[in-house]
């Protein structure tokens, strides 16, 4: 709908900006030969717009390196996922004080071993819609599915000693049918024990921005990117729209 929006308005005569009402008109080559900044009120055409696909628009930015980059897709997850899926499972770090662990084998040629690590709550399991867990091990389907069902969904890869996060190409976070990820450069990724002081919590809500800090990551958000060229008889003006 908003990209048949866009359309409409490229194919109007006049598109009138409404801010400012209390301003007259201003011509764009005042504008552009202005220093910044300076409010004004404009009467002009759309002549172009970029993206041409609003899903385009979306972006991860990081407020701390102000990086921008694209939103990973599906494929590139699950090539993440497969690669984590040939270290087996460590048992030694199964069932400890603040997480219980269920463990199988797939019935398939490949035979994959899986392991889910429960996280608990006042060494209590919780129900699944308040349950965070970590998986090892798991497909993008299975992942997916456990993400509708239970409240976060962390895909993990057992070390001799601890279970650690994944590339950070990957989600480190899904929660419902929102992937979370952090910025490669400036985040400092922490074993999962980090976690525990969480759970430790009287009220553990799970928040991505909390869950991010105790592991070292620096959370990027999802931003929403467009750049409009406007138009009049004096000249031409880019305006880039940026927005959480």
């Amino acid at each position: 709908d908003s990209e048949l929006d866009l359309q409409r308005c490229q194919q109007l005569s006049v598109t009138v900006l409404t801010d400012h009402q209390d301003l007259s008109n201003t011509e764009l080559k005042t504008i552009t030969n202005s220093t910044a900044p300076q409010q004004y009120r404009i009467r002009a055409k759309l002549r172009t717009y970029k993206p041409q696909k609003l899903h385009q628009s979306v972006k991860l930015h990081c407020s701390k390196c102000n990086s921008l980059q694209e939103v990973p897709d599906g494929d590139d997850f699950d090539f993440i996922l497969r690669g984590s899926a040939n270290t087996a499972p460590n048992p030694e770090l199964h069932n400890t004080s603040w997480y219980e662990s269920v463990t199988w084998t797939t019935q398939d040629q490949k035979q994959r071993e899986i392991a889910i690590h429960f996280v608990k709550h006042d060494e209590m399991l919780q129900h699944p819609e308040d349950t965070l867990l970590m998986i090892e091990g798991g497909t993008l389907k299975e992942i997916w599915k456990l993400a509708k069902r239970f409240k976060c969904v962390i895909p993990v890869r057992s070390t001799e000693d601890d279970l650690e996060l994944l590339d950070l190409s990957a989600p480190f976070l899904l929660q419902g049918s929102v992937k979370y990820y952090g910025c490669k450069q400036c985040s400092t990724p922490k074993p999962m024990k980090s976690l525990s002081s969480i759970a430790a919590e009287q009220q553990s809500s799970w928040e991505p921005t909390e869950i991010a800090q105790v592991l070292g990551v620096e959370l990027l958000q999802y931003v929403f990117i467009m750049k409009f060229t406007l138009v009049d008889e004096t000249g031409a003006l880019n305006a880039y729209l940026f927005d959480y």
